[in-house]
């Protein structure tokens, strides 16, 4: 009896009465498409680390391309007249070269000449400054004054210890060896890119399967015509707003004219937001210089020459085949400074520009609205599945191939 109540009772089964779940077709396709978005912004993330990690080099040939683009007319102009494409590009390198050592050291003699004078402006600025915090609606006594004072010098002290200093001679020096790696590279790629540009080209086209090399390469050169283009209209349009603020600064008398038309003329190739960035130096110049009132003239000379920029200058010299909606040339910036600082929003928007031409290219090989539409997206995914598609007439746990009868076992 007690063996009789140990034994575990004898369940009957049968088919189960539970069904398989079935995966409505909506629910299927999104998360077919979201693991699929997945992998590709994983991908993309990597690429995009990759080229952060290896900055030192990716950044110069990025740069390298901007300027192989801008000096790619005047290679093709020297070849037309009967010059070999390694000595033309040689000579465009050369004058390039050397137009932005006189520039820039002009700018230095300018800049020296005139920083006695403007340290002087400094100085009475922040007496100014410091009388008025004594005498002024804030009323700061002298001692109060004397507590703040230390405290930065305390704070300046503390970053430049012992080491604090080496720290910063640390990395002053990697940042001064990486600009120097940068610029040898640019200097190396640019004259490859104009002498074999077509060689490297062919041969990166030629990594693509067969199936889609003819298309790769057209890509590619639509590409390259795009950003040829947005980097003419970016020069012209960075020059027109140097000579602009420029004109502004000499009408006003504030110094530095022609270092304030150089900053202004390098930050205007941040489209939207460079040049208003750059010319902000000029305002603090005029400033510390003149006072307040010539100041404000200033700001309104910047905020007119950017006003003539974007209503005139971009929509006419940036065409249609470049065109970029402003909205995505905020996001182009953002992005790139989150990536690779100023450098990253400085190559964003040519990246973006040549990316739209590339899309509008390709999207040209399907018309909008092309009749027998339903029977491209019958070809390109299937019927949603049925339930006697998937599911079998028994689904239970048990069910499986039929038991032989016994007329077909083996009499053996």
């Amino acid at each position: 009896m007690r063996a009789e109540r140990r034994a575990e009772p004898v369940v009957p089964t049968g088919p189960s009465n539970f069904t398989r779940a079935q995966v409505p077709w909506g629910l299927d396709l999104a998360a077919a498409w979201s693991w699929r978005l997945v992998v590709i912004a994983a991908a993309g993330l990597g690429v995009l680390w990759l080229m952060r990690f290896f900055a030192v080099i990716t950044l110069p040939i990025a740069i390298s391309l901007l300027i192989a683009a801008l000096a790619s007319p005047m290679v093709h102009a020297l070849r037309r007249i009967g010059l070999p494409r390694g000595p033309s590009t040689g000579v465009v390198m050369v004058v390039g070269i050397g137009t932005v050592a006189m520039l820039l050291t002009f700018v230095g003699q300018q800049v020296a000449q005139g920083a006695s004078d403007l340290a002087d402006s400094v100085v009475t600025g922040l007496e100014q400054i410091r009388d008025w915090l004594r005498n002024g609606p804030l009323h700061v006594s002298e001692s109060q004054l004397d507590a703040y004072l230390e405290q930065v010098q305390g704070a300046v002290s503390d970053s430049t210890g012992t080491d604090g200093m080496v720290t910063r001679v640390t990395e002053v020096g990697t940042a001064v060896g990486h600009v120097v790696a940068g610029f040898f590279i640019v200097l190396f790629s640019t004259y490859f890119f104009l002498a074999d540009g077509e060689r490297i080209w062919a041969w990166l086209v030629r990594l693509a399967p067969r199936a889609a090399r003819e298309r790769a390469d057209a890509s590619g050169r639509v590409a390259w015509v795009s950003l040829t283009q947005f980097v003419r209209a970016t020069v012209l349009v960075a020059l027109a707003d140097a000579v602009g603020i420029m004109a502004v600064a000499w009408f006003l008398d504030v110094p530095f004219v022609v270092a304030i038309g150089v900053l202004v003329f390098l930050g205007a190739f941040v489209p939207m937001i460079g040049a208003t960035i750059a010319g902000s130096v000029a305002i603090l110049v005029a400033l510390v210089d003149q006072g307040p009132w010539t100041a404000l003239l200033m700001f309104g000379g910047v905020i007119l020459v950017q006003q003539i920029e974007g209503h005139v200058l971009q929509p006419f010299l940036m065409g249609r085949f470049v065109s970029l909606h402003p909205l995505g040339v905020i996001v182009a910036i953002g992005c790139g400074v989150l990536v690779a600082g100023i450098a990253g929003a400085l190559i964003a928007v040519p990246l973006a520009a040549a990316g739209n031409a590339v899309a509008q290219h390709l999207a040209s090989y399907t018309s909008i609205g092309e009749e027998g539409h339903d029977d491209a997206l019958d070809l390109d995914i299937g019927p949603p599945p049925t339930e006697a598609d998937l599911l079998p007439d028994d689904d239970s746990p048990l069910a499986g191939p039929e038991a032989p009868d016994d007329d077909d076992k083996d009499p053996s």
